[in-house]
């Protein structure tokens, strides 16, 4: 289930409506630049016109994919790792040439990892625990519908993470994902739906809004039909978020620092601090971003 060239150019011309771009300009930034317009996109594979449509179609599924029995759910979860595998490459081009931010091969790296190392079902696990005053069962038991704000920085990563993690706690959810990454962001909703429906999951489990705004993100975290919201990004979104009346769990920026004090391997530490520094151009908040030397080491 591999999307080709071809295939992201349907999509791009898709969103981009009549929009035609310069031959010197790629195509995915140039459809990401594109006059507001769904093009005709709104409503399939769970890309919608508006929060509210896109909300109401996740809602509709929701009973559907709670209902299905974990081995269902866990299927869906292992076809959206192999499909995401397949396309890891041309999503990290795509993310690339739209944002223009990072490093191409390092945006590889992050989609797989997320890929491979984000929690599944295997999370799931029910604990009992017995005594002199009884027994106590704990299960997880899914929120319903979230809301999701996703950054430029990391789009495709961020939203197949989020994806696989909330799917298989038996969730829905609502993307409105960074306007300046909406196309490769939109691409990765298409090929999520893609693998979802592929193994017997039910269409629009996974959404987004087609033109993303800063109005459209304020729309999802007051909309009543979102139970929780989950944001990736900068102070202020974050801060909206927490301002929302909702349950939110929220990442926003990271400083964070090295220490090297005299246990340290100095020729390691030094090519790891500037490995961590340098991936992806350091655009991401859990790298390393101020070393503190210890005075017997320095």
């Amino acid at each position: 289930m591999k999307l080709t060239d071809q295939d992201i150019e349907a999509i791009a011309q898709r969103i981009a409506g009549d929009f035609r771009a310069p031959s010197s300009v790629p195509s995915a930034l140039a459809a990401s630049a594109a006059s507001p317009s769904d093009g005709g996109f709104s409503g399939e594979m769970g890309v919608f016109a508006t929060v509210d449509e896109a909300v109401k179609a996740a809602n509709k599924a929701k009973p559907v994919f709670i209902g299905l029995p974990l081995n269902a759910r866990r299927a869906i979860i292992q076809n959206i790792r192999d499909v995401m595998r397949e396309n890891a490459t041309l999503l990290a081009k795509a993310a690339y040439e739209e944002t223009g931010y990072g490093r191409f091969e390092d945006k590889i790296q992050k989609n797989l990892l997320v890929i491979e190392k984000s929690l599944g079902t295997e999370a799931l696990q029910p604990h009992a625990c017995t005594g002199e005053h009884g027994l106590t069962l704990t299960e997880y038991a899914p929120f319903g519908c979230l809301g999701a704000i996703t950054p430029t920085t990391n789009p495709t990563s961020t939203i197949i993470c989020n994806a696989i993690c909330m799917l298989a706690a038996g969730n829905v959810v609502v993307f409105n994902v960074h306007p300046s990454a909406r196309l490769c962001s939109i691409q990765t909703v298409v090929l999520l739906n893609k693998a979802i429906t592929a193994v017997g999951g039910p269409p629009n489990a996974v959404v987004c809004v087609s033109q993303p705004t800063i109005e459209s993100a304020g729309e999802l975290m007051k909309h009543p039909g979102i139970r929780v919201i989950v944001v990736t990004g900068g102070g202020g979104v974050v801060k909206a978020a927490m301002s929302s009346g909702k349950r939110a769990i929220c990442a926003g920026p990271g400083n964070p620092p090295v220490v090297v004090d005299e246990t340290a391997d100095i020729e390691k530490a030094g090519a790891s601090i500037v490995q961590g520094a340098s991936f992806d151009n350091n655009m991401i908040c859990i790298e390393e971003k101020e070393t503190i030397v210890v005075a017997s080491v320095a």
